[in-house]
């Protein structure tokens, strides 16, 4: 696990960090809502962060395919051969054989399963597969599809010294899942969900939102993910567009005409409100009451900033952010995993009963907003979660505090402001 020794060991192996990087880090570690107990790839164990191999990257998805798609199989008493449709995302590997073809291989699928391999899509891609997967189903009837999922982080450690690249290292965290989808009337008794709608909303056509994410090389030629000063805006411009089109969608009648009502009488007044905090003004209040519609909400761990703005916009309450809030601090941003670990945090303390509404919201480089309703179609039988990855801790979950203690180890660095005779302290070694 990535425990707050660990990560100042691999921050104290990049050379090329001074004295400006470890308090612009320490900053963002400390602010990031992340807790001591995420995982990242084993080579970072291993020192090798800085000179990784293509095997690396494979031994790192292989390590978890193999694994979670056999304990998913095992659950629903499902053999490989039964699978349909294979729809695999992991955004930043590309191989050859592609992933999903050595899916294929390892479990000895069909020969007529049908398959869709997608890189680069982002934290969003999660969403995207499953529309994939809804289309695939308006025209082949009784199929059964797997949607795999995760994230590589084996080769995109960024050992450079850039700003907007280095903050990309303090939140992604390894981690992935597998989802079972089917519309087959043979298996609707054991469904958990029923999706209802998905909307995606696409802004690459814009310059400033086609380049608010992007893997890009610094000026010494090291490979990162740039986070532009815009993502803020672009993502807050893709998630109202996005919300414009799926709001008629989840929302009765009642609360759609008051809110209509409601930006009359604003507009008669010529006095609309106007938000003053940092939060308000990156994603301003969208003045309409969500959970006339919707019981829970499963909000991309994009980052602290990303969840309190959502809940800023949507005014929701710390019950509604605490399943987004736990995700981040137990596992990190996993990308586009971490929808379902949000999902899981919520079946695991029993919040989901039939006729629950859940809300997905997720963003993606691109840049990509995209959402999706689904329905609990059935309540949970007792030991039927045995395969939730929040089992074995929920019950420590939420915390107390979930302070990062970084600060308390490093938070000396912040009083230093000699560059030429900055050293670490022996004791943070």
């Amino acid at each position: 696990m990535v425990s707050t020794q660990f990560s100042g060991e691999i921050i104290l192996r990049n050379k090329h960090l001074r004295l400006n990087e470890y308090k612009f880090l320490l900053k963002a570690i400390v602010s990031s809502g992340i807790g001591e107990q995420t995982y990242a790839p084993r080579l970072f164990f291993e020192g090798r962060e800085e000179c990784p191999t293509q095997q690396d990257a494979l031994s790192e998805m292989e390590e978890f395919y193999i694994d979670t798609i056999k304990k998913l199989l095992e659950r629903n008493k499902l053999s490989p051969t039964d699978i349909d449709v294979l729809v695999v995302n992991v955004a930043m590997l590309n191989s050859a054989p592609s992933l999903s073809a050595r899916i294929v291989n390892h479990y000895k699928m069909r020969e007529d399963i049908k398959v869709f391999n997608l890189t680069a899509m982002g934290c969003s891609a999660s969403v995207i597969s499953v529309d994939i997967v809804k289309n695939i189903f308006k025209t082949y009837k009784n199929k059964l599809a797997l949607v795999v999922t995760s994230e590589s982080l084996s080769q995109n450690w960024y050992s450079g010294n850039n700003r907007s690249m280095i903050l990309a290292n303090c939140l992604f965290r390894s981690g992935g899942c597998a989802v079972l989808l089917t519309n087959k009337r043979s298996l609707s008794g054991k469904a958990m969900f029923k999706l209802k709608c998905l909307v995606r909303t696409h802004h690459g056509a814009r310059e400033d939102s086609y380049n608010a994410c992007v893997q890009k090389e610094d000026e010494l030629g090291r490979v990162g993910i740039h986070l532009d000063k815009t993502l803020p805006k672009a993502a807050t411009r893709a998630f109202v567009d996005n919300l414009k089109v799926i709001t008629p969608k989840i929302l009765p009648v009642t609360e759609l005409f008051r809110f209509m009502l409601s930006l009359l009488l604003k507009k008669l007044r010529g006095n609309p409100s106007k938000g003053s905090t940092a939060v308000a003004q990156a994603a301003p209040k969208a003045g309409i009451n969500f959970k006339t519609g919707i019981d829970h909400f499963c909000i991309h761990t994009g980052g602290k900033a990303v969840i309190d703005a959502i809940g800023y916009s949507l005014d929701l309450s710390e019950y509604d952010l605490e399943p987004a809030r736990m995700t981040l601090h137990r596992f990190g941003n996993t990308s586009a995993s971490s929808l379902w670990y949000v999902l899981g945090y919520m079946e695991a303390k029993k919040r989901l009963r039939r006729g629950d509404r859940v809300f997905m919201i997720s963003f993606g480089a691109g840049f990509k907003c995209n959402s999706c309703v689904w329905e609990v179609v059935r309540d949970l039988n007792v030991g039927e979660s045995l395969g939730n990855v929040w089992n074995h801790c929920i019950d420590q979950y939420p915390p107390q505090s979930i302070v990062n203690p970084f600060l308390e180890k490093y938070g000396w660095i912040r009083e230093e402001d000699d560059h030429d005779t900055f050293k670490i302290r022996e004791e943070a070694m």
